[in-house]
């Protein structure tokens, strides 16, 4: 995969426009459920795939492959968001999805109607309580847990030393653990 990424910012450095269309075809979900996990808002989360992929094709002939283009592109992703953030002063209260309007899932057919309900119930609070995880430990957890991203990764997506990260995805954990037992 890294020979794939790295021969597509070649092409895009020397004009190939197809070049980063298939560099979104590849990111572009997963940036966007990143900025969905981030923002609750389906429209907040379009605005800020686009704002990401703006930046990453006008600065992605400054990639140097120091890291994987999947992690550069998770740090700029990250950065975007905390921008839009730090502008509104509104990212410490929001919640990630509000659950009367989460986005339709298809049923698990193994699953019976109740153990659907229930699945449904326990996402939700999973979501709520994410929601209200400080910053620091919400993005650690969410590429953790949500986006599997190795703590290698994560360290270069936050720019910040592994054990820091490891420390906030415990201390992330631990809250959110807290946060979902005063809830029951």
């Amino acid at each position: 995969m890294a020979d794939a990424d790295l021969n597509l910012v070649q092409r895009h450095r020397y004009g190939d426009e197809t070049a980063f269309e298939e560099i979104y075809d590849r990111y572009g979900n997963m940036v966007f459920n990143l900025a969905l996990r981030l923002s609750g808002e389906p429209e907040e989360a379009a605005d800020l795939s686009q704002e990401t992929f703006l930046k990453i094709h006008r600065h992605l002939n400054g990639f140097r492959g120091r890291s994987s283009l999947r992690t550069w592109v998770y740090r700029v992703a990250i950065n975007c968001c905390r921008s839009r953030y730090r502008r509104r002063r509104a990212w410490r209260n929001r919640q990630l999805i509000d659950p009367e309007e989460s986005l339709e899932r298809l049923p698990d057919p193994r699953r019976g109607p109740e153990e659907q309900a229930i699945a449904r119930s326990t996402r939700a609070q999973v979501e709520e309580a994410l929601g209200r995880l400080p910053d620091i430990y919400r993005e650690a957890v969410l590429l953790r847990d949500i986006e599997g991203l190795t703590y290698d990764e994560i360290a270069q997506v936050l720019g910040r030393r592994i054990g820091t990260v490891r420390s906030r995805i415990a201390r992330g954990r631990e809250h959110l653990r807290g946060l979902l037992e005063d809830s029951e």
